[in-house]
């Protein structure tokens, strides 16, 4: 194959990848209500988003050294960063109770045609 193509090809399926990533990504439904990190579940904590098991475990892990005073001192748990902290915000607090739940899950079926 020309190396010039076979470039080509390998260029268009990495941008193929992003794409689908991209677009899964963005179709996942945001949870509804907030998580009290200083008292959060590990299954609450990996409700937000962009938290998956070892963020929460590393949440865990610095709130039984440092509770958090205030829900922007998240951002100095290893792994959560500027960018994660700002989609963390609307979901985060250090007081009240846990409120945070899953989106609904979305039916599968096809959609029927109208004819």
């Amino acid at each position: 194959m020309n190396p010039s193509l076979r470039n080509l090809l390998a260029v268009a399926a990495v941008v193929l990848a992003l794409g689908l990533a991209g677009a899964a990504h963005a179709a996942a439904a945001p949870p509804s209500g907030v998580a009290n990190i200083n008292t959060a579940t590990e299954a609450q904590l990996k409700l937000l988003p962009g938290v998956g098991p070892s963020k929460a475990r590393a949440i865990l892990e610095y709130r039984e050294a440092h509770p958090f005073r205030t829900a922007s001192e998240l951002i100095k748990v290893k792994g959560i960063g500027k960018k994660l902290m700002q989609k963390l915000e609307p979901y985060v607090t250090v007081e009240g109770k846990t409120t945070i739940k899953a989106p609904p899950k979305r039916k599968k079926g096809r959609k029927r045609s109208k004819q």
